[in-house]
C-alpha cells in the first residue's frame, strides 16, 4: 500500500467513525427531543444531521462534479435566500428516519467518489471565493473531518444536556468508571466561586 492509499484509508476510517458517533449521538431520542432549539442560535440535533448530510452532497459531489442522484433532497441556494438556516432545520415532513436515511445515502454517495478518486484528484468549490476554490480530494476530506469533529462536540454537550448521555463513542465512552460526579461538579463550583 502506498502513502497516499494508507492516508486516505486512515481519512476514510476517521469519517466513518465520524459519522457512526454522529449516529449514536442521535439514538434513543423522540422526535421532539431532537429537534428542540437548544441554543440561543436554534442549534438541533436533527438540524445538524440534516446539515452534514448537505456538507458531504456539496464537498464530495459537487466539488468534483458529481450531482446528487435526487436534486429534489437538496437544500439550494434559492432555499437560502429565502431563509438563511434551510440547511440547518427539519422540515415537519422531514422525519428523522428520511433524514437518518438520507445521511446514509450521501456517506454512500460520498464513499463512492471517495474510493474514484486519488487524495491529489482537483476540485473546486462552488462557494468558496475565487482564488482559493481550488482543492484536492484529501483538502475536502480534511475540511469535512473537521466540520464533522466541529459539530460533534456540539452534539455531545447537547445530548448530555438533555439525559446525561455523554463520551466518546458507544463502544469507547472514554469517561471514567464509577465516578463521584456530583463531587466532581462540586469542587469545579467551589473553585470557580473563588474568581
Amino acid at each position: 500500500m502506498s502513502d497516499d492509499e494508507m492516508m486516505k484509508s486512515v481519512l476514510r476510517q476517521s469519517l466513518h467513525r465520524g459519522r457512526k458517533n454522529l449516529r449514536w449521538k442521535l439514538s434513543g431520542l423522540d422526535e421532539r427531543s431532537l429537534r428542540w432549539p437548544r441554543t440561543p442560535t436554534g442549534f438541533n440535533l436533527l438540524g445538524a444531521l440534516k446539515h452534514m448530510a448537505q456538507v458531504e452532497i456539496v464537498y464530495f459531489g459537487d466539488t468534483f462534479g458529481r450531482q446528487w442522484p435526487n436534486p429534489g433532497e437538496l437544500v439550494t441556494n434559492a432555499d437560502i435566500d429565502l431563509d438563511p438556516q434551510a440547511d440547518w432545520c427539519a422540515t415537519e415532513s422531514e422525519s428523522t428516519e428520511y433524514l437518518f436515511d438520507l445521511y446514509t445515502r450521501v456517506a454512500d454517495f460520498a464513499d463512492e467518489i471517495i474510493d474514484s478518486l486519488s487524495l491529489d484528484s482537483p476540485g473546486r468549490v462552488p462557494h468558496w471565493p475565487d482564488g482559493r476554490d481550488e482543492t484536492t480530494l484529501g483538502g475536502i476530506m480534511v475540511d469535512v473531518l473537521v466540520e464533522l469533529a466541529r459539530h460533534l462536540g456540539q452534539f455531545d454537550i447537547v445530548r448530555e444536556g438533555i439525559d446525561g448521555a455523554a463520551g466518546l463513542s458507544e463502544a469507547a465512552p472514554n469517561l471514567p468508571e464509577d465516578f463521584d460526579h456530583d463531587a466532581y461538579l462540586e469542587r469545579l463550583r467551589t473553585i470557580a466561586d473563588r474568581f
